[in-house]
C-alpha cells in the first residue's frame, strides 16, 4: 500500500495545471468568496515542493534562477506546523496567541490563521492585517496596555473585545472610548536571565498597584476578566513562570475581595524560544506553566492564553543573502591576514541584533567547501554606507567568490518585521515552501485556498514542462 505521503506527492503533480489556472472560494465569516490567483499578492503564495525535494533544494533554485541577485527568505511552513503541534502536545491547556510584532509575513499569518491559533496584536494595523484574513475577531487579543485612542476607536469599530491595560489613565480612555471591552489587567514579573526586559516599560506592581487599578475599574463600570504577564523576550529560565502565575493568583483574590465577578483568564505572556538547541528550555518552561497553572489555577473554568512570537518563526526562516564585493586586508608584508565580504543585507535590513549586540551571526556558505579548503578569518559587513553596518566578524570562512551565497539560519524573528529600507535598498522577500503532506493538511483550510499553492522552483526544474515551471512570484 502507498504511504500518505506518496499519495499526496502524486496528487499534487496531477493538481498542478489546475494550481496554477483555477480560482477558488474560501469561507469568511460573512459567507462565501471567490479569491482568484490575480487577486494574491506576491507574499501570498507557498511553493509546493515534489517528491524528495527538500527546503534546501529549493533555496538552491531560487538563488541559481537567471538574474536572482537579492537577498531572501526561505520559509519552511512544515516547521510552523510542527511548532503547533508541539506546543499542543507540551501545553495543552494553553491557547497560543501568535504575537503578530514577531513576524507579520502573510505565509505565517495565514499558516497559524489554518491551524487556529489566535492572534495578539499591538496596534490598528496588526488588527487590520488579522482580520483582512477573515479571522473572526474573538480570536485577537489587544494586547498592548497603552493604546492611542484611534487605536482604540478602531478596535472598538471592529468588534475587538478583549485587551490590556496597566495603570489608571487606560481605564479612563477605554471607559470613554470602548466601555464594553473586556479588561486584562498587565502584572511586573521579569525573569533574571532574558534577552529584552519588558517589565521596565509595562506591567503594573501586583501587590502594590493591582489593588487600586481593580478598584477604578470597578468604580468606572468596565469589566476586568483576567490577569496577564509577559517575563521578557528571550527568556531562558523556567523557575520564573511560577513566580508570575503565583503573583496572578493573588490579583484574583484581590479582585475576588473587591466583589469583581467573572476573572477567568490568564495570559502567561510570550518570550518563548524558538531556535532548536533551545527546545529543552522550551520543555522545561512548559513543565513549570503546567504545574503551577495546575496548583494556581485547578478550576477548568479559568482560560489560559499566551503570546508566543519567535516561538513560531525563528527556526522557520533562513536568510539567503548575495556576497557582491569582497576586499582583502593584508599584512606590509603583503600576508593576507582577512577577508570583508559585503552582502546585500545588513544592520539596517535583517541583522538590527547585531547592532544591539544581542546575537552573534554565523553565515554558512550555500556551496559546500571540501575540508582541504583554506578557511580566512573574514568579516561580513551590509550594503549600506554606515560604517557600522556589520553582520560578522572573526568567522573562518572559506574562499567566495562574488555571486556565492551565505546562509543564515534560525532567522525568522524579527528580522522580516524590522528591516528598514534605508540607502533605497530592498528589503528581503519571503519565498515559502511547503511539502506535500503539510499542503495536504492546509490546502482546504481558510485563509487558504488552492489558488495560494504553486509549484516550486525545484520542481519546475525537475519537470521541464513550462507549465509546471510557472509562475513564481516571489522570485
Amino acid at each position: 500500500m502507498r504511504s500518505t505521503a506518496s499519495l499526496a506527492s502524486a496528487r499534487i503533480l496531477r493538481s498542478y495545471p489546475r494550481l496554477l489556472d483555477a480560482a477558488s472560494t474560501w469561507l469568511f465569516p460573512g459567507g462565501i468568496r471567490s479569491l482568484s490567483r490575480s487577486m494574491l499578492q506576491p507574499e501570498d503564495y507557498v511553493h509546493v515542493l515534489g517528491p524528495k525535494l527538500s527546503p534546501l533544494d529549493e533555496l538552491r533554485s531560487v538563488c541559481h534562477a537567471t538574474g536572482q541577485e537579492d537577498a531572501f527568505y526561505l520559509c519552511n511552513v512544515d516547521d510552523v506546523v510542527h511548532k503547533m503541534e508541539l506546543w499542543r502536545q507540551l501545553l495543552p491547556r494553553v491557547r497560543p496567541h501568535y504575537a503578530v510584532k514577531c513576524n507579520a509575513s502573510r505565509v505565517v499569518l495565514n499558516t497559524l490563521a489554518a491551524l487556529g491559533a489566535g492572534f495578539d496584536c499591538a496596534s490598528k494595523g496588526e488588527i487590520e492585517e488579522v482580520l483582512s484574513l477573515g479571522v473572526d475577531p474573538s480570536r485577537i487579543i489587544f494586547a498592548q496596555p497603552a493604546k492611542p485612542a484611534t487605536h482604540i476607536r478602531f478596535a472598538a469599530g471592529r468588534g475587538i473585545n478583549l485587551a490590556t491595560f496597566d495603570n489608571e489613565e487606560e481605564l479612563y480612555k477605554m471607559r470613554a472610548l470602548h466601555p464594553k471591552c473586556r479588561l486584562v489587567l498587565r502584572i511586573r514579573c521579569d525573569a533574571d536571565d532574558a534577552t529584552y526586559c519588558l517589565g521596565i516599560k509595562y506591567g503594573c506592581d501586583a501587590e502594590r498597584d493591582a489593588p487600586r487599578l481593580l478598584r477604578t475599574a470597578r468604580d468606572l463600570g468596565l469589566q476586568v476578566v483576567g490577569v496577564s504577564f509577559h517575563v521578557g523576550s528571550g527568556c531562558r529560565e523556567e523557575h520564573v513562570y511560577r513566580r508570575a502565575v503565583r503573583a496572578a493568583r493573588h490579583v484574583f483574590d484581590v479582585a475576588e475581595g473587591l466583589d469583581i465577578r467573572g476573572m477567568r483568564l490568564l495570559d502567561v505572556g510570550g518570550g518563548y524560544p524558538g531556535d532548536p538547541e533551545a527546545e529543552p528550555v522550551f520543555r522545561k518552561m512548559a513543565e513549570a506553566i503546567n504545574s503551577s497553572v495546575a496548583e494556581f489555577f485547578p478550576s477548568p473554568d479559568v482560560d489560559v492564553i499566551s503570546e508566543p512570537g519567535m516561538y513560531f518563526v525563528s527556526s522557520a526562516f533562513t536568510l539567503a543573502a548575495n556576497v557582491h564585493s569582497k576586499r582583502e586586508v593584508r599584512s606590509e608584508a603583503g600576508d593576507l591576514e582577512s577577508v570583508m565580504y559585503y552582502i546585500n543585507d545588513g544592520a539596517y535590513g535583517s541583522f538590527i541584533e547585531a547592532v544591539l549586540d544581542t546575537k552573534r551571526f554565523r553565515g554558512v556558505p550555500l556551496e559546500a567547501h571540501g575540508e582541504s579548503c583554506d578557511a580566512v578569518p573574514s568579516s561580513v559587513w551590509g550594503p549600506t554606507c554606515d560604517g557600522t553596518d556589520k553582520v560578522e566578524d572573526g568567522n573562518l570562512l572559506p574562499p567566495l567568490e562574488l555571486g556565492s551565497w551565505l546562509l543564515y539560519h534560525n532567522h525568522g524573528a524579527y528580522t522580516v518585521a524590522l528591516a528598514t529600507g534605508f540607502n533605497g535598498l530592498p528589503t528581503p522577500k519571503v519565498h515559502a515552501v511547503v511539502s506535500t503532506s503539510t499542503w495536504s493538511q492546509l490546502r482546504d483550510r481558510a485563509p487558504f485556498t488552492e489558488s495560494h499553492f504553486v509549484p516550486s522552483l525545484a520542481t519546475g526544474r525537475r519537470h521541464t514542462s513550462a507549465s509546471l515551471a510557472d509562475p513564481h512570484p516571489c522570485v
